[in-house]
């Protein structure tokens, strides 16, 4: 990624962070990285490909948290993965449900996808069933965590209580991956 490029990234991220996702305008973030509006779109291009570079920059993130893990075993990937969504998640609440609500913008924000499907081609699920699972594992990361930190999440317990909540659900997809190996 270009140097210039990152920065807006960076800043707008930042500006999301600290203000929110709707006060991230191209005006707002050209005052981070000083310069005018207009010059920030050779670099981002408009508004919804910066919003999709946030997209794209969360991914990066989540992939350099999570790496590709020197664990051959599947299981421990599968939670460290689900850990680190809800992780970016909290580290980024107001950016974070792009990941849900905007497809994948760039190369590097199919990393979840490639990483569950990783996963679970590892634990030996068939080929056939490896989107389906991958689909509906990713969407409980990025629903759960999203639902967590905008609120909108029923029942949802504060602090230690919501962790070991998240990891009771964590096992709950171990344990439907292995079910679905068993099932061939």
């Amino acid at each position: 990624m270009d140097d210039k490029r990152r920065l807006i990234l960076d800043q707008a991220l930042a500006l999301v962070d600290e203000r929110g996702l709707a006060a991230m305008s191209m005006r707002a973030v050209a005052e981070r990285v000083g310069l005018t509006s207009m010059a920030l779109y050779p670099y981002v291009g408009g508004k919804d490909a910066l919003l999709d570079g946030l997209v794209d920059l969360l991914h990066q993130e989540l992939g350099s948290v999570v790496g590709e893990g020197a664990d051959n075993d599947w299981r421990p990937r599968l939670l460290a993965l689900g850990r680190a969504v809800r992780q970016l998640a909290y580290a980024h609440p107001g950016a974070f449900p792009l990941l849900l609500n905007r497809s994948a913008a760039a190369a590097s924000a199919s990393w979840l996808t490639a990483a569950l499907r990783a996963i679970l081609h590892d634990a030996g699920v068939p080929a056939d069933r490896i989107p389906r699972l991958a689909r509906m594992i990713c969407a409980f990361l990025l629903g759960y965590a999203t639902g967590e930190v905008t609120g909108g999440l029923p029942g949802g317990l504060p602090g230690e209580a919501g962790e070991r909540d998240f990891d009771e659900d964590l096992a709950d997809l171990v344990r439907l991956v292995e079910v679905a190996v068993r099932a061939t």
